[in-house]
């Protein structure tokens, strides 16, 4: 089991691509850890705006009485791709992880399944 640090390392140095990430609580939009990003990148900010996006999309699901759950969000920029994962299992409830990637240097399925895989190890 990785601790968050571990996990945002393993993000930034196993996904080709990566411009930056984040572990955030959707309930409050406050990122519990970042890594990476920079000044035309603020990841607190991402994260407190990707929050009002996952919470926009569950009440669309509910509108609609979808009975499934969020696997994962993707918001496709002209040179980045921003990816959203929410978290599974009881230590994950309520967190999401928050990838960027450079649209020109990363592959979409690799970071879904690298994204996949370093979930599965986090303990939070």
């Amino acid at each position: 089991m990785a601790n968050v640090e571990v996990s945002l390392k393993e993000a930034m140095t196993s996904i080709e691509g990566a411009l930056g990430t984040a572990l955030v609580d959707y309930t409050s939009g406050m990122a519990l850890g970042t890594l990476g990003g920079g000044k035309d990148l603020d990841l607190s900010v991402a994260a407190a705006g990707n929050t009002d996006v996952i919470r926009a999309k569950v009440r669309t699901m509910e509108m609609l009485g979808l009975r499934d759950e969020i696997e994962d969000l993707l918001i496709t920029l002209g040179g980045q791709y921003h990816l959203i994962r929410l978290l599974k299992g009881k230590s994950g409830s309520g967190l999401f992880l928050y990838l960027v990637l450079d649209k020109d240097r990363s592959n979409l399925a690799m970071a879904r399944h690298q994204l996949r895989r370093i979930e599965a190890a986090l303990e939070v």
